[in-house]
């Protein structure tokens, strides 16, 4: 077959990579992509096992660290673009070991920016030619009730250590852009979720801890606001960026569904409560445990995604309920999958991590 085009995929066999790989391949088009993935904690190979069997993607099991590594993958498999979602993301994780997040994020953006730029350079500077750098609102830091949603322009106040990590890789996407004219894209979305999503996160865990009658633990008072995105439209949108966004330009990504914590999960119980006759704890909302706040936990986020839709024509079709629904029902139709990837390390954390309520 020939390919259009080689796409590099890097932390493809985690949440949103994953998403991404079934969200190419069912576009139809003729590229060949090429998936990197470390398989640390998040990363499941299972995820995509059958598409390496089948023949429809390959695989590379290997970290960001090896930048000689990197750069011999990208001239053997002639990768003409790159699509960088490898990251450590987490805050939780970042408050209790930032350097492996300074490792990922920042020095491992770099060496692939450099794997890629080597390349680049020996096609001529081939202008088709695209790397696509995936990104946070949360490098924006945090709203209050009353300021407007993000957008492209808005200054960088990180927070946490994941934040802060994700802005420098940012910043450093935009300087390779500006100092070598390497054809950069930037995107910062806001909270992803849906199928795949390791149940370390809010809604995977809600859904999870509903399942085995466990505490749902909530942050603070449970009014911190976050912007959901349906993971399947995030997919949308990076694939309409790559191939129609402007080289050197930043899109905001998000969801257009602002709501508080406590009633996503209130949303998620009422859902769990209806799908189910018989659960361990019913009205599952009563499992909720209001726990002590993170630090530096950010308020709000918000993003404006006004300028992709204008420019580019990206609308996000899954509003709040319809995709809570369908996690709900995906979660609870793939239960082994949440078997598996758990493990007894990431019980323990869990757990350390509210206190052992869990």
């Amino acid at each position: 077959m020939t390919f259009n085009r080689n796409i590099l995929i890097t932390g493809g066999a985690g949440f949103i990579g994953t998403n991404l790989i079934f969200y190419l391949l069912n576009s139809c088009s003729r590229d060949r992509l090429v998936v990197l993935d470390a398989l640390t904690y998040a990363g499941n190979l299972e995820n995509i096992k059958s598409l390496i069997d089948s023949g429809r993607i390959s695989f590379v099991h290997t970290d960001l660290s090896d930048i000689k590594y990197l750069e011999s993958i990208i001239r053997d498999y002639n990768i003409t673009h790159v699509m960088h979602l490898a990251a450590e993301s987490h805050v939780d994780r970042s408050v209790t070991s930032p350097i492996d997040f300074i490792n990922s994020n920042i020095t491992g953006t770099f060496n692939l920016l450099e794997a890629f730029r080597a390349n680049w350079e020996r096609s001529d500077l081939n202008t088709n030619w695209r790397f696509l750098h995936v990104s946070t609102d949360e490098v924006f830091g945090s709203l209050n009730s009353s300021e407007s949603p993000f957008i492209e322009t808005s200054p960088y106040q990180p927070n946490s250590p994941y934040a802060a990590t994700k802005a420098s890789s940012d910043h450093i996407v935009r300087a390779w852009h500006e100092t070598y004219n390497l054809p950069v894209l930037i995107t910062n979305c806001s909270n992803n979720y849906g199928p795949f999503q390791f149940p370390e996160k809010l809604i995977p865990l809600t859904i999870n801890n509903i399942l085995l009658g466990k505490v749902i633990p909530l942050y603070g008072n449970g009014k911190n606001i976050r912007d959901w995105l349906y993971v399947e439209d995030h997919c949308s949108a990076l694939e309409l960026i790559l191939n129609s966004g402007v080289v050197g330009s930043r899109y905001c990504i998000g969801g257009n569904n602002e709501m508080q914590n406590y009633q996503i999960i209130k949303e998620i119980c009422e859902i769990m409560d209806d799908k189910f006759e018989t659960l361990h704890t019913k009205p599952s909302i009563n499992l909720v445990k209001f726990v002590k706040d993170r630090p530096g936990h950010d308020f709000r986020y918000a993003i404006n995604s006004e300028k992709l839709i204008n420019e580019l024509g990206w609308i996000p079709k899954v509003n709040i309920r319809q995709g809570l629904e369908k996690t709900v029902s995906w979660y609870t139709s793939n239960y082994d999958w949440i078997n598996n990837i758990t493990s007894i390390d990431f019980t323990k954390y869990i757990s350390n991590q509210y206190g052992g309520i869990l």
